[in-house]
């Protein structure tokens, strides 16, 4: 066969076209941090050291924020039981790395974010949980405390120690939510643990999803709606079933438009299945390479294109209860033991199956998660964190 006529055959047309893509995918792909393609060798030391230097100069500038509008001795501010408001927004907060600021990057955050939003949040409200051992030890929510409304675990009642780290955490969670639910009136809570920087578009997914996706019934009836899922964790190739008939829709309407584009570009009188069916698994295979998450970011463009999807395991930075929700929430706290391997998100989750339960989950996230110091899991002089 002349090799004029080869060049012309369909099959070499897609066996070019899946080398070349291959090809170019590995060298345009490998700097993306969420892409399988991503060289942790040439470029993870070197973003890990630029996220902690950003993550340095947001923390100081929150900090220079705050100290210039606070001074005197540690002091709290509780609010009037019984304070009605639409969304109570409370950040769970104990003592971390401290030149980071976390805190005070999650309050200036939200604060921001409220000043963005204006009067559709004119009512929202803003609660500190300090649930640090020793709460005055917790410089930067004695800052925070001369501000806004802020309540500490160990100053309110006595605790008994708990068995594990894990359990710990889950008794602080819904320590910070029955307070939320005691000291307000509201119809939403928003419990965001103290490394999770809110995006600028959270408030207006959160009217999305209250006024337009669940009118009826808040949350649709669901126990929570997570705004956060791990980055690393959001690819196609994940057990989750919603994410692959997303990757299957996907592919089918791209492998319509390059079957399309295919017929026009070489002259081709008529529609090919075969043809469709390749460039449909061309297009699966692209986006996976590229990434799932920058293809969730395209998405802000208007919160009527947020996936609202079952619920994954992982993991608790941002949280949304109705009020009826928090509540059964409460129940099935303190009915169940967290210990090593059974934290507080995974035990939420189990509880949703046996519960006969369901929840939610937005994707894009909805905020940013800047703790690379777990105060759960600890963190080690010398050691350096690494973003994956």
């Amino acid at each position: 066969m002349r090799l004029s006529t080869v060049i012309r055959t369909p099959c070499f047309h897609l066996s070019a076209l899946f080398i070349s893509t291959l090809f170019l995918a590995t060298f345009c792909f490998h700097g993306l941090l969420y892409s399988p393609l991503f060289s942790r060798r040439l470029h993870l030391q070197q973003l890990s050291r630029d996220f902690l230097q950003q993550n340095l100069k947001d923390g100081t500038n929150a900090l220079n924020h705050f100290q210039q509008l606070s001074t005197g001795p540690y002091n709290i501010s509780v609010p009037y039981a019984g304070t009605s408001t639409p969304l109570i927004i409370t950040i769970i907060t104990t003592r971390r790395r401290p030149e980071y600021h976390y805190l005070l990057q999650v309050a200036h955050g939200f604060l921001d974010r409220l000043n963005e939003c204006g009067t559709d949040c004119s009512d929202f409200k803003l609660l500190v949980c300090n649930v640090d051992p020793v709460p005055s030890a917790h410089t930067d929510a004695c800052l925070l405390s001369h501000l806004l409304p802020s309540v500490a675990r160990h100053l309110d009642e006595p605790i008994a120690e708990a068995p594990n780290r894990f359990e710990q955490e889950k008794q602080d969670y819904a320590y910070c939510l029955a307070r939320s639910l005691e000291l307000y009136t509201p119809e939403y809570v928003l419990l965001v643990e103290d490394d999770a920087v809110p995006l600028r578009d959270i408030f207006s997914a959160f009217f999305h999803l209250v006024q337009v996706r669940f009118p009826a019934e808040p949350l649709g009836g669901g126990l929570y709606a997570k705004l956060y899922h791990p980055e690393r964790l959001q690819g196609y190739v994940n057990p989750e079933p919603m994410r692959i008939l997303e990757w299957i829709g996907l592919g089918v309407v791209a492998g319509l438009v390059l079957t399309w584009l295919y017929t026009i570009i070489f002259y081709r009188p008529r529609f090919s299945w075969p043809m469709f069916v390749v460039l449909t698994i061309y297009a699966m295979l692209l986006a996976e390479l590229a990434g799932r998450h920058y293809l969730l970011e395209l998405r802000r463009v208007s919160p009527a294109l947020y996936n609202v999807v079952p619920v994954t395991e992982c993991c608790t930075p941002a949280m949304l209860f109705s009020e009826t929700s928090a509540r059964r929430t409460l129940q099935y706290l303190e009915e169940l033991q967290c210990a090593p391997g059974y934290a507080k998100d995974i035990a939420l989750y189990k509880e949703l199956g046996k519960r006969k339960e369901w929840a939610w989950a937005l994707e894009p996230n909805l905020v940013k998660h800047v703790g690379m110091f777990s105060s759960l899991r600890g963190w080690y002089e010398g050691e350096e964190p690494m973003l994956l």
